[in-house]
C-alpha cells in the first residue's frame, strides 16, 4: 500500500492489509491441502491486492457515491481481492469447493463466467465473500476471489490493455477477433484438461 493510499484509507488501512494477508494465507493453505508437490500444484500463482485509492475514487464517482474509504467499504466488494491462476479448468472447481467449505468467511455469491462466458469472451469464476472487519463501526467487509486458468488470465490481461486504449479504429473487427481468440483459448483449456485426465487414468 502506497503512502497516498494509506492516507486515504486512514484508520482502515492496517485492517485492510491484515485482511488481504489472511486471505492469501488461507488460499495457500487450501492449495497445499490439494498438493505440496510443485509438479502437481493446482495453481500457477496467486495475487492479493488492496484497491488503490485513485481507482477506488473513480469507481465511487461512477456509482454516485461519496469518495471516501468508508463509502467504499460499505458499498463495494473489491477493496480487497485475490486472483488465483490455475493450470487447468478442473482445478478452479476443486479450489471453489475448498473456498465454500472454509470457516474463515461466508460465501455470498458465485459468478461462473466459465460456464456462462460474457458476450465479449471473458471467462473467470468470481467468488464474493464476507469477512469479519471490526474497525470504525464496520463489522464486516465484502471481498472477492477470482479464479482463472493461465489462458483465461492471458486473454483478460490483453483485453484490458486494449480496452483502455483511446481512439481505437475498427472497434467491431477488434472485438470480433478478441471473441474468436477467447473461443480458441477455451477450446485449448478443454483439450488440456482432457489430456491431463487421460494421463491420470493411466
Amino acid at each position: 500500500m502506497t503512502e497516498q493510499d494509506r492516507l486515504f484509507y486512514g484508520i482502515f488501512a492496517d485492517k485492510l492489509i491484515e485482511t488481504g494477508e489472511m486471505m492469501e494465507h488461507e488460499i495457500n493453505k487450501m492449495l497445499d491441502s490439494i498438493s505440496t508437490d510443485p509438479e502437481l500444484a493446482p495453481a500457477e500463482h496467486i495475487k492479493c491486492r488492496i484497491k488503490g485509492s485513485a481507482s477506488l475514487r473513480e469507481k465511487l464517482r461512477k456509482n454516485n457515491l461519496p469518495e471516501t474509504a468508508e463509502a467504499g467499504l460499505k458499498n463495494l466488494s473489491d477493496l480487497v481481492g485475490a486472483r488465483v491462476i490455475t493450470h487447468f479448468v478442473g482445478d478452479i472447481y476443486d479450489i471453489l469447493a475448498l473456498i465454500e467449505a472454509n470457516g474463515c468467511w461466508k460465501v455470498l455469491k458465485v459468478k461462473d463466467y466459465i460456464a456462462d462466458m460474457k458476450p465479449n469472451g471473458y471467462r473467470s469464476l468470481h467468488v464474493l465473500l464476507t469477512l469479519p472487519f471490526g474497525v470504525g463501526g464496520i463489522d464486516t467487509i465484502d471481498t472477492e476471489i477470482q479464479l482463472r486458468t493461465i489462458a483465461m488470465d492471458c486473454w483478460a490481461s490483453l483485453e484490458h490493455q486494449l480496452k483502455y486504449k483511446k481512439n481505437i479504429k475498427n472497434t467491431a473487427l477488434i472485438e470480433g477477433e478478441l471473441k474468436r481468440c477467447a473461443d480458441e483459448m477455451a477450446s485449448t483449456d478443454l483439450s488440456m484438461q482432457t489430456i491431463r485426465d487421460l494421463i491420470r487414468k493411466g
